[in-house]
């Protein structure tokens, strides 16, 4: 394999077509090294959100930019792009059926605002869950309504139930406070209540997040390419042989690095036809609140692309040289790449792991549901890799040969949308969930 690897760049000049030799030499295994390192380190305590790791993480990514010599992106005065969300926890849920007080383990609710005390009223919508109903998809159906709703579980769902119950009951962050619908959850065997009154509290938490985003200006002002990676990690986890840190350094400090180095292979080239924003995002691991915030600076219909980059740290199960992009048939942003590469030892494939849902579960899927053609490219074997989301996750375990064609080959792949020769289809906004 190795073998394989070192041709890459030789056959990628022949075919690179104004990509110099020199140019794709900066794409070192040297300096993809030093940076996934340097984020995949102890002392970044894991990357998790809302810890001094996270900030550390940030700060070093800001640097790199500045090295690189990137622009700040229009209005800002900073590479950091520092935005608010809230922890909303539950400190209190009473509720009453027809008169009987409910307890504590039959009740559940998902709210964003600060209280809330409900009495019956012909208004509200009510949803019983039967014993025959597929428990799964009832909930999912009623949680995704745009109304207020009390929903009825059958005691014959405890188990279902309990579960749900233990997730939602801890609370979680949210974007805005105060908006939205509000569920409660009752496991009862009272199918049609005759009176029934909440009353519920929460703590809420202003707390901060901070993307980390640069950009190079093209001639076309107006229209953006978009590199991407999330920095962001678990932090601590179970311990293993007493460590307990989740380095991350597949997930995703690899494909941070290789976003940072595009970010200075195309500050080498000449000016682009495109704007060329790279951005590391916040908190992807905890509802991809980053990608959120960021889609609402820009007009996604001036975003002809974005290339997020997601654990490229380890070998494909297509071979040497070798990534897949999630949500292929979406667009033909792969199919251009696919084109792109020909000639060349790199090639782009098809998601091979469509049970895995791996498109709507990382930062592409946020732009996506806006038209854009945002996928991600990743070459992990996610059926098969026993480091993810474990203290396992460290440098050691990477390829780093590997990673660092990754990069080239992304940076060949993505040439023509960058400088103008090849524009992506949109994606169908009615067919993204």
């Amino acid at each position: 394999m190795k073998k394989n690897l070192v041709l890459l760049p030789a056959i990628l000049l022949c075919v690179s077509g104004g990509v110099s030799a020199q140019n794709l030499k900066s794409i070192s295994q040297e300096k993809a090294t030093r940076i996934v390192k340097t984020l995949s380190a102890d002392d970044m305590q894991g990357r998790a959100s809302f810890t001094p790791g996270g900030e550390k993480a940030a700060d070093f990514i800001a640097s790199e930019f500045k090295k690189t010599k990137l622009k700040y992106l229009p209005g800002a005065n900073s590479y950091k792009q520092t935005f608010k969300v809230y922890r909303v926890t539950p400190t209190k849920l009473q509720v009453k059926l027809n008169g009987e007080t409910i307890t504590e383990d039959k009740l559940f609710a998902s709210t964003t605002h600060k209280d809330l005390n409900w009495q019956v009223t012909s208004n509200r919508k009510i949803v019983t869950i039967t014993e025959s109903d597929d428990i799964r998809k009832t909930l999912s159906d009623a949680y995704q309504l745009e109304e207020d709703v009390l929903v009825l579980v059958h005691p014959a769902h405890v188990k279902a139930f309990a579960n749900y119950q233990r997730y939602l009951s801890r609370g979680g962050i949210v974007q805005k406070t105060g908006k939205g619908a509000s569920k409660v959850f009752i496991l009862t065997d009272v199918a049609h209540p005759q009176d029934y009154a909440v009353a519920m509290e929460n703590k809420i938490e202003e707390l901060q997040l901070t993307n980390v985003a640069g950009m190079i200006e093209g001639k076309r002002k107006d229209e953006y390419v978009v590199f991407s990676g999330h920095y962001d990690h678990i932090g601590t986890h179970k311990p293993i042989d007493g460590d307990t840190i989740a380095n991350g350094a597949d997930d995703d400090a690899s494909g941070t690095t290789a976003m940072m180095l595009l970010a200075d292979f195309y500050k080498k080239q000449r000016k682009p036809e495109r704007t060329i924003i790279f951005v590391a995002f916040a908190a992807e691991e905890i509802g991809g609140y980053g990608s959120k915030h960021f889609s609402e600076q820009l007009n996604p219909d001036q975003i002809m692309a974005m290339f997020n980059i997601e654990m490229v740290g380890k070998p494909s199960k297509f071979g040497p040289n070798s990534a897949y992009l999630t949500g292929f048939e979406k667009s033909n942003l792969g199919e251009l790449m696919q084109k792109r590469l020909q000639g060349t030892t790199y090639s782009i494939y098809p998601d091979p792991y469509p049970k895995q849902n791996l498109f709507y579960r990382s930062d592409n899927a946020t732009l996506a549901r806006l038209g854009v053609p945002a996928h991600t490219i990743s070459s992990v074997q996610i059926d098969q890799d026993k480091t993810y989301h474990t203290v396992n996750d460290e440098f050691e375990m990477l390829d780093m040969a590997h990673l660092t064609s990754m990069i080239k080959g992304i940076a060949l792949g993505s040439y023509d949308v960058v400088f103008g020769k090849a524009t992506p289809t949109r994606v169908d906004k009615s067919q993204v969930q």
